[in-house]
This record gives C-alpha cells, structure tokens and sequence, in this order.
C-alpha cells in the first residue's frame, strides 16, 4: 500500500469514527428533553470547533471532505446537545 492510500484510507476511519463519536450525542439530547438537563459547555465547544474545522475543510485551497464529513454531524448534534440543556 502506498503511503497516499494509507493516508487516505486513514482519513475515512478517522472520518467514521468521529461521525459515531457525535452521533453519541442522542442519548444527552433525549435525557435532556426528559428534564434530565446535562451540561452545555462541552457539547457548544463540540459545535463551535467542528463548524471551524468545515470552514476550514471546505475553503481552503485542495478541499477535505473527509475531514468536513467527520465533523457535520458534530455541527448538528453538538448545538442541539448544547441548546436542549438550556
């Protein structure tokens, strides 16, 4: 395998497993909307951080969109996270 192959087969895993990492969200948000209010710091710097890091996937020179991928769901699930806690 190549190095460019290995680096790109890299950046889908790593891909996969932050989407499973953000979509880990739900429980907070449902216990959340059950009255079970959990904290709002975390999952807000999740959302602030992955809307930076799409910025940043898709407007720099070579798009990723591995790394946009990786971090849409973070956008999503980490604001609702955040604003279901309020």
């Amino acid at each position: 395998m190549t190095k460019e192959k290995f680096f790109g087969a890299m950046g889908w895993v790593g891909m996969a497993t932050s989407v499973l990492m953000y979509i880990f969200y739900f429980p907070q948000i449902q216990s959340n909307l059950d009255g079970n209010k959990g904290p709002i710091l975390q999952p807000l710097m999740a959302g602030i951080n992955c809307t930076l890091w799409v910025c940043y996937g898709l407007f720099k020179e070579k798009r990723d969109i591995p790394l946009v991928l990786a971090n849409t769901p973070g956008i999503i699930f980490g604001f609702v996270a955040a604003f279901t806690a309020l």
